[in-house]
């Protein structure tokens, strides 16, 4: 084991070392082991069984991105809820109202999305 101002940076090296070797060893050996048929099926999109035709750039409504983003930010605001109304009572009244801050402002984040007309589809 170095001892000194430097050993500890020392050791850190070895290992950073160690490690790097062990993931290309293991690659390597991977390589060497894995059987290696190319065929051209291979080398094709596989997209839920589907055997893909024409192009694979396909313009999409941006309305998908909006539901996505707004089912993401909802949803997290549910994993933030379920947590906080387990320990509601130890938390206190500080929690109460943080909790009512943070669930007004994904409130007014909704109305926003309501008056810019983002959820109505037609």
């Amino acid at each position: 084991m170095p001892k000194g101002y430097f050993g500890q940076y020392v050791t850190i090296g070895i290992f950073g070392l160690v490690g790097l070797a062990l993931v290309v060893v293991t690659l390597q050996l991977a390589r060497l082991v894995r059987p290696n048929v190319p065929s051209p099926e291979k080398y094709t999109t596989y997209e839920s069984g589907i055997d893909p035709i024409g192009q694979g750039w396909v313009h999409t409504n941006v309305r998908y991105y909006i539901y996505a983003l707004l089912f993401v930010i909802f949803d997290v605001e549910a994993i933030f809820l379920f947590p906080w109304a387990i320990v509601f009572e130890r938390l206190g009244t500080q929690a109460f109202i943080e909790m009512i801050i943070f669930i007004g402002i994904l409130a007014l984040a909704l109305l926003y999305a309501i008056r810019k007309k983002v959820l109505e589809w037609l």
